[in-house]
């Protein structure tokens, strides 16, 4: 797994780069703000891009945003001591694949090998937070978008957090057809992924 790491504060890089390197996890660049963080993400391509939210120049948050417009396969986790709410809000939208408080450290290498394996990393006490934090809108008529009765059952599960077999299950459809429906809803709504599938829901219940 190749990380690149950037934070604005070099002794949280080295030691991030000792942690991971101690689990075999190869460190292959450094950047100390957002914008090093594009370049360094353009030339190294990394696995993974394991970075701050707060620094100065461009904020990962910006940096993030438009390394997902260059790439939209990007795996960004976010790194930060603010378990604020705006800015998880912010992660979610932009389409990171997690987001994780630097004081729980021992979390972030299983949460790097979870998001190596295309998993979404967002806690529980985050996860939680989401359908609050999430600004209400009148409800959307679904049928604008081109989506179906059954289409929308599976938004709700998906939301529900239920995987492809427990939505499959509930729904007496195959795991089959229930990733192809996915995939579909995903481009009518011009959307990344599940996580931003589901904060879409949330927004507009």
């Amino acid at each position: 797994m190749k990380v690149v790491v950037v934070d604005d504060d070099k002794l949280v890089c080295a030691a991030l780069k000792t942690i991971l390197e101690s689990e075999n996890i190869s460190v292959v660049g450094i950047g100390y703000n957002g914008k090093s963080a594009i370049e360094l993400y353009k030339n190294l391509k990394p696995d993974i891009l394991l970075m701050d939210i707060r620094m100065e120049t461009m904020t990962g948050l910006e940096a993030a945003e438009a390394i997902l417009n260059y790439d939209n396969n990007a795996k960004i986790l976010f790194l930060t001591t603010f378990c604020d709410d705006d800015y998880i809000v912010s992660s979610l939208r932009i389409g990171a694949k997690g987001y994780i408080i630097k004081q729980n450290f021992e979390s972030i290498v299983p949460s790097l090998q979870a998001v190596f394996m295309g998993q979404n990393v967002f806690g529980n006490d985050i996860v939680s937070k989401i359908p609050k934090l999430i600004n209400k809108n009148e409800k959307i008529d679904y049928s604008n978008y081109g989506i179906t009765e059954k289409e929308l059952e599976i938004i709700t599960a998906v939301s529900d957090g239920l995987s492809n077999k427990e939505i499959a299950s509930k729904l007496y459809l195959s795991e089959g057809t229930v990733r192809n429906s996915i995939s579909n809803i995903l481009d009518k709504l011009n959307l990344r992924d599940r996580t931003q599938l589901a904060v879409f829901y949330y927004k507009n219940l």
